[in-house]
């Protein structure tokens, strides 16, 4: 499995992650367009950090919605949501191209992502979206247990799929992220660390009634936004190196 984590979040004076600390130890950097956090100069700098290291470009799309962090989701229109997810994608496929950089896929964020996740109509525009840019780019999205739905989907698009499990995070039955306003939804870093290892060696995570579920895993998505998580981003990458 790769690791991914969001960066390049930070905006104006506002700070968000530690960038520089947790690029060394990841694959994948999905790099905020704007829209829920990064600018241009903050683009940039992520952008030129990842080519230092070697790690993979994604864009990181949004909602139109930098007040909220890209968490509440918008009512947009098809047209209106393919027009804002275009914007995003070129910023940073333009920025990228001036660095000798080339972007890879798109993964979006926050609530753009469980609406994805939820809802055919936005999944469906998004698909398209990534599809029909005018470079070959994959979309990332969660691994459940309706990935082969999924690749129907997008079989019909020509589109790449890349599936992501999350590494904190608790399983709910139907193969969803538990909700952060249930108990246990965030892993502590013990029982985190056994869920990598679950995923690396098995294939399966364990949901919250303790039932077992099979996930095609490409990718982990794994968060450095404070000291903790990344000495986690360390401890995971040594796992994943002994499981190989």
């Amino acid at each position: 499995m790769l690791l991914n984590c969001d960066l390049g979040e930070s905006y104006g004076n506002w700070r968000m992650g530690l960038d520089e600390e947790v690029m060394p130890f990841l694959d994948q950097a999905n790099l905020a367009c704007g829209f829920h956090g990064g600018d241009p100069l903050t683009i940039e700098k992520t952008l030129r950090l990842a080519a230092a290291h070697g790690v993979t470009v994604g864009a990181h799309p949004a909602y139109p919605d930098l007040v909220g962090f890209g968490r509440r989701s918008m009512a947009m229109s098809p047209e209106e949501l393919r027009s804002a997810l275009l914007y995003q994608i070129a910023a940073i496929d333009g920025m990228a191209n001036t660095l000798g950089v080339s972007i890879d896929y798109v993964k979006p964020h926050g609530a753009l992502y469980n609406d994805m996740m939820a809802n055919t109509g936005i999944r469906d525009t998004i698909m398209r979206t990534v599809a029909d840019y005018p470079k070959p780019l994959k979309l990332m999205l969660q691994a459940t247990v309706e990935a082969e739905r999924h690749r129907e989907e997008a079989s019909k698009l020509d589109l790449a799929l890349l599936f992501e499990a999350f590494a904190d995070r608790c399983y709910d039955d139907d193969g969803r992220l538990l909700s952060r306003r249930k108990a246990g939804a965030v892993h502590n870093k013990a029982r985190m660390l056994a869920q990598v290892e679950q995923l690396a060696t098995a294939s399966t995570v364990t949901t919250v009634s303790g039932d077992t579920l099979t996930l095609q895993v490409d990718s982990l998505c794994v968060h450095g936004d404070n000291a903790e998580g990344v000495q986690a981003i360390q401890d995971i990458r040594k796992l994943l190196t002994v499981a190989a």
